[in-house]
């Protein structure tokens, strides 16, 4: 009998130009939409979607490396990429997890279908939400 030598679930995520690249593993937690006012001025759009990965496993590899830092809350940061703007992950102050943003993935995006819907009550009104709510934000 053999023993199992499958890596955990590789992604990788890049920005629009590609100067900005990523990888995480692992299973994904906690994949959900969000409608707080920061999302929705960052994407010009109703809501973002998100989905969490152990920071440990977050390795920069593109070629530019690190995104720029933008901290839209006092314990909030958020990498995007200095030159096309795309916007990539949320990291809070000593938190474990990073939030990627979904589709900045590379076609890894099955499994993550959002399962909730952050500041729901903000969402514009011809937005229809089917997704339980953040018990968090209610």
């Amino acid at each position: 009998m053999t023993e199992s030598t499958t890596a955990p679930d590789l992604r990788t995520g890049r920005c629009q130009c590609g100067d900005i690249a990523y990888e995480v593993t692992g299973v994904p937690d906690d994949p959900h939409l969000c409608s707080c006012e920061h999302c929705t001025l960052l994407s010009g759009s109703p809501a973002m979607s998100w989905a969490g990965f152990r920071r440990e496993t977050l390795i920069w590899t593109g070629r530019c490396g690190e995104p720029t830092w933008y901290a839209t809350w006092p314990t909030l940061s958020r990498g995007f990429c200095p030159r096309c703007g795309t916007h990539l992950v949320s990291v809070a102050d000593g938190s474990d997890m990073v939030m990627v943003t979904t589709f900045s993935l590379t076609e890894q995006i099955d499994g993550l279908e959002p399962l909730g819907h952050s500041f729901r009550q903000r969402a514009v009104p011809w937005m229809r939400v089917d997704l339980a709510p953040d018990p968090l934000h209610l």
